[in-house]
């Protein structure tokens, strides 16, 4: 392996270790903070939450990103060993290289079709990790390789020889040690995703307890946000908040878990004064025209399951099932989910007609033009995606206590 190639292999290593670790950070992030706002989600097709929340993101609940920058790890300490190695070994670890630059070519294409043609979302820090990939796959080539029946063979050897060298095989122990740490450390798959991609509010840091200055920004902030008209009743609240939502959306996921005890604390201290509707906008062209790219193949399949459990009083049960199944949905999957939790069996006979009452519900989205979901509607004030849960909570304070000012005096 020559210097040159060397340095350039090792540079692409470092670059996509980096990606991939951030990647690793943003995705844990994601799943263990619900006021956690990713600097790459952008829009619904450019979003790091779409494309870490989705089945692609994680195998066996190891998040990719973290299964990537193990591999850049392994590159990374291969290319540093072939400089300080005799000949032989060189020539081995130049196989191994060719090995694993193949095998992580094709698992960034099929990531790349999964993304693009299957998500319609895309990932920024990804694409950095799939260039970095295909670029040490073309170095690999130039590097002087063995006949790959015979891989196996020096594999052996070498480990035997790494087992041998104190300093290598402590590298390797901590290594090994270091991924082993951030698999355990990784929240569970199972408690669903709870992060939501927020409107920003730059002036406004994280969780920072609100004093009157921040108060006043947030009136600011709201008062500045443009207001539509829905055909949607109060039913004698002061507030009405509207959420356009999919089944099959992380982010709709996300605010339903971080919104849910906020509209109870409010059902508690004004009861009745909130109203909360969730109307239907599956991004699935099956029922949705507006959405031809549409990304979330069971979407309207969830949305007529929870119109039918409605029936039975289990429409929560029914979507919080699908919330936490969002990576497996199908036709089949929410029948008999339908089955298990609302006891109906007659999903099937009753789809077509239920179905047009979710589209009911897109032709509501169609009036405001709705680009995202989820998408709020606070008494007129349009949200797109969601507000940090504290946010959120203070925009529908603000909307009571204005209503229970009355009418502004001219």
């Amino acid at each position: 392996m020559s210097p040159l190639v060397r340095r350039a292999m090792l540079a692409l290593a470092l670059v996509g270790f980096a990606s991939a670790a951030t990647s690793t950070y943003v995705h844990y992030q994601i799943a263990s903070d619900p006021g956690y706002t990713s600097f790459c989600d952008i829009n619904e097709q450019v979003s790091c939450t779409q494309v870490y929340l989705s089945r692609f993101g994680s195998v066996g609940g190891i998040p990719v990103a973290l299964l990537g920058a193990f591999w850049f790890g392994v590159v990374g300490l291969l290319t540093v060993a072939a400089g300080r190695s005799a000949a032989g070994l060189v020539e081995n670890i130049g196989g191994y290289l060719l090995v694993l630059s193949t095998i992580g070519l094709a698992t960034v294409l099929f990531l790349g079709y999964a993304s693009f043609s299957v998500l319609g979302a895309v990932c920024l820090l990804c694409i950095v990790v799939y260039a970095a990939v295909g670029g040490i796959f073309l170095l690999s080539g130039a590097v002087g390789s063995v006949p790959w029946l015979s891989i196996p063979r020096r594999a052996v050897a070498d480990l035997g020889h790494l087992v041998r060298t104190p300093a290598a095989l402590a590298v390797t122990v901590l290594f090994l040690g270091g991924t082993a740490a951030a698999v355990a450390v990784f929240p569970s798959e199972s408690s669903g995703p709870v992060a939501s991609p927020s409107t920003p509010l730059p002036e406004l840091a994280g969780g920072a307890p609100e004093t009157s200055d921040t108060t006043s920004e947030i009136e600011r902030f709201w008062d500045a946000q443009p207001r539509v008209e829905l055909p949607v009743p109060y039913e004698g609240a002061q507030v009405l908040v509207v959420k356009f939502n999919d089944y099959e959306c992380p982010s709709c996921a996300a605010t339903y878990l971080a919104y849910e005890p906020i509209f109870a604390r409010f059902e508690s201290s004004h009861p009745g004064a909130v109203r909360h509707v969730s109307l239907d906008y599956p991004l699935d062209p099956e029922c949705n025209e507006q959405t031809p790219r549409g990304m979330h193949e069971g979407a309207c399949e969830a949305a007529v399951a929870v119109r039918l459990a409605r029936r039975q009083g289990r429409d929560e049960p029914m979507a919080r099932w699908l919330y936490d199944n969002q990576a497996s949905l199908s036709r089949e999957s929410v029948r008999d989910a339908l089955e298990r939790i609302a006891g109906m069996s007659d999903f099937d006979a009753l789809y077509d007609e239920t179905l047009e009452e979710v589209k009911a519900d897109i032709a509501l989205g169609g009036l405001i033009a709705i680009e995202a979901t989820p998408t709020f509607v606070v008494n007129g004030v349009m949200i797109k995606g969601g507000l940090q849960p504290q946010y959120f909570e203070s925009a529908i304070s603000l909307e009571l206590e204005r209503a229970a000012a009355g009418p502004p005096s001219e």
